[in-house]
């Protein structure tokens, strides 16, 4: 894209200002400005006057999860189902790894952090080696999709590689980036982070698909014969991953997709619970749930909306495909954006100034006609590292860890 197209693109979208420092730019930046006009997607800044918040929901009705009495009662057959399709090549897992360690007191990438107490051990060691456990199963390597970050991009891969991927084969991993929003103030006009770069955020967790296929990485999932991808989120220390029983399960369920699932450790606990959105599976997030919601009994007299998602999903890539093409809503969160002053001046906000541009999971799944909620048990999948101290952090998870036997 040359400085004219640029200029055309951005007089469509109000967003001219983003050329303003154009000419003290040197080669390089210039370049990297044009490229990055090129590949934004402005028609999003629009929601900022339409809407300025998402939409209400649905009808909520009960959606009934597999709990780990009946997963006990047909382990054998789910988990030789899922072993199956493990070792014919059709099972592959998705690291969701864009994010940073910024809540850990560290500006490396999330999946860095050394949670080790006696020796060094890195959330990505944690995930790497509960994926080998799998391997190890089935005798087959299972092909692991990292999306990464322009802003970790590089750390991760490096780190990886000099770690040796901690024993993975790396034939069989393979990277990508995570799509990029622009960030906006009130009136939809971007933020430029620098005079030659616009202001961005990753485009949210419903958006890895979307990335890996603009990657060719979907493409060449499907080419190697990849049938269901596994994606799971980077903070969760204990989790299963290409789990044989829990895509047994799925598969022998006949649906789109699967959600692992934990019962809730109190009513109000901060996680999204699976539910029925318009007869369609959803999932309805913790401040969604009123009172109502929240005291509603299932056909058994349990709580109806009791069984939280922990962000490990297994969709059937022939329906991720169905839904490819089709614009996920947009939901705007307001945030505090660091930009650049009319003097070209970095201010860094102290309170929220303008808007990011997300897109959730939830709203990927509410697309599918059918979802599996998959229980699995608490104290032996559930470790997220979201904070340094206190609930769901590095302290937990590392009880948590040797709780299962594993050596920190």
């Amino acid at each position: 894209m040359n400085y004219q197209e640029a200029l055309s693109k951005l007089k469509q979208y109000g967003q001219e200002h983003v050329l303003a420092y154009y000419d003290e730019l040197n080669d390089e930046q210039k370049q990297e400005l044009l490229a990055q006009i090129a590949d934004t997607d402005f028609s999003m800044l629009s929601s900022c006057k339409d809407e300025k918040k998402d939409e209400g929901r649905g009808e909520i009705s009960p959606l009934a999860a597999m709990q780990l009495s009946e997963i006990e009662e047909k382990k054998a057959e789910f988990t030789a189902l899922g072993l199956k399709a493990v070792k014919a090549g059709k099972v592959g897992a998705v690291l969701l790894a864009g994010g940073m360690g910024t809540r850990l007191g560290s500006d490396d990438p999330k999946g860095m952090y050394n949670i080790g107490i006696t020796k060094d051990v890195y959330i990505f060691q944690r995930l790497i080696e509960n994926l080998m456990d799998v391997v190890k199963q089935a005798e087959s390597w299972i092909p692991l999709y990292v999306m990464t970050s322009d802003k970790n991009h590089e750390a991760t891969v490096n780190f990886l590689k000099e770690h040796k991927y901690f024993g993975y084969n790396s034939d069989y991993i393979t990277f990508f980036m995570q799509e990029m929003a622009p960030a906006s103030d009130y009136e939809g006009k971007v933020y430029m982070e620098e005079k030659w770069k616009i202001s961005t955020s990753p485009n949210g967790n419903g958006g890895w698909y979307s990335s890996m296929y603009k990657w060719g990485v979907a493409q060449k999932a499907m080419a190697d014969g990849v049938e269901w991808l596994n994606v799971f989120a980077v903070d969760n220390v204990l989790q299963r991953i290409a789990d044989p029983c829990f895509v047994g399960a799925v598969i022998a369920k006949d649906c789109a997709c699967g959600s692992k699932v934990v019962r809730k450790c109190a009513p109000d606990e901060k996680v999204g619970v699976m539910c029925l959105e318009d007869g369609k599976p959803s999932i309805i997030e913790y401040y969604e749930l009123t009172e109502e919601l929240a005291n509603a009994k299932d056909e058994n007299g349990d709580p109806a909306y009791y069984f939280g998602v922990i962000l490990n999903y297994l969709f059937k890539v022939s329906d991720l495909e169905k839904i490819r093409e089709q614009k996920l809503p947009l939901h705007i969160v307001e945030k505090k954006i660091p930009y650049l002053n009319e003097n070209g001046e970095t201010v860094k906000p102290e309170e929220p100034n303008g808007y990011k541009f997300e897109q959730l999971v939830l709203d990927m799944i509410h697309e599918l006609d059918s979802c599996l909620p998959f229980e699995v048990e608490r104290n032996k999948e559930f470790a997220p590292i979201k904070n340094k101290t206190g609930v769901d952090s590095v302290e937990s998870a590392q009880a948590l860890c040797k709780e299962n036997g594993i050596v920190l």
